[in-house]
């Protein structure tokens, strides 16, 4: 019966020649899935800004993946989803600045350093059964969303600003968070040495660690000599909207594409 609601209700609202507007509208679109420890390494170089597909609809739950249509829609909301085997356990949903895509946005490289959400969370839903917060580089930390915070030869593409933001002056990688790298020319994306490259870390002042030590979450990641794995917490789905502003899918099982429709109050959703 849900399903059916969900469908005559977009049959009313829109006709079939809009259906791709309806799709838009209507949808959450799946454009990435970071899994840190499936042996391939979305670190700052790697897919956020080169227009170009990575793995499968099929594994796009269980490894790295991202959707180059999605990527370069024009979109005004992201959520990223902490998941379990594509189970929701975690979810922030925030507004953008402005219109425009991610492929866009990660591009925007020279100088970087943007703020790109505002007002903080609209939205942050945690599961009674999620573990391991502590740490967590999106779920332990508050603010808005920073893309492409570079420093030196740092670069992150996605980070906090209740978390550590290294000034453009500052030469030690201290700032953590999503598609990371210390060793690189970060106006550009171009890898100066593979070492330091790093998919997910764990929110930390690495000042405060045994030996400056910095803590990366499972085994993808460069052979620099400061780097300790610690347990994964998750793989990190980013799904982005042109017009929705919550994520009603806490503890429910994820797909690439997941319409939602309010009517009055009620949300109805399908997969």
């Amino acid at each position: 019966m849900r399903i059916y609601l969900v469908l005559i209700l977009c049959a009313i609202s829109w006709s079939v020649a809009a259906d791709l507007e309806c799709s838009r509208i209507c949808s959450w679109h799946l454009g990435m899935n970071l899994n840190p420890a499936d042996g391939h390494i979305m670190d700052y170089t790697t897919g956020w800004a080169t227009d170009a597909d990575i793995g499968t609809d099929e594994e796009a739950f269980s490894k790295d993946y991202l959707n180059k249509e999605v990527w370069k829609m024009d979109v005004n909301y992201i959520a990223i989803v902490r998941h379990q085997q594509g189970i929701a356990d975690a979810i922030k949903v925030f507004q953008f600045k402005e219109t425009r895509s991610m492929l866009e946005r990660f591009q925007d490289m020279d100088p970087g350093r943007r703020i790109e959400t505002v007002g903080e969370a609209l939205q942050e839903s945690i599961s009674d059964t999620a573990e391991d917060l502590a740490g967590d580089p999106i779920f332990s930390v508050g603010g808005d969303l920073a893309f492409n915070w570079i420093y030196d030869d740092n670069g992150h593409r996605i980070v906090l600003t209740g978390g550590h933001l290294s000034e453009v002056n500052e030469t030690i990688g201290n700032t953590h968070g999503l598609g990371n790298h210390f060793t690189i020319d970060p106006k550009t994306g171009i890898e100066l040495s593979d070492m330091w490259k790093h998919e997910i870390a764990n929110s930390q002042n690495k000042f405060d660690n045994p030996g400056g030590v910095i803590y990366v979450q499972g085994t993808d990641h460069g052979k620099g000599h400061a780097y300790r794995e610690v347990p994964v917490k998750g793989n990190y789905a980013i799904f982005i909207s042109q017009d929705r502003t919550n994520f009603p899918f806490l503890n429910q099982q994820l797909d690439t594409r997941i319409i939602v429709i309010t009517a009055g109050t009620s949300i109805h959703s399908i997969w």
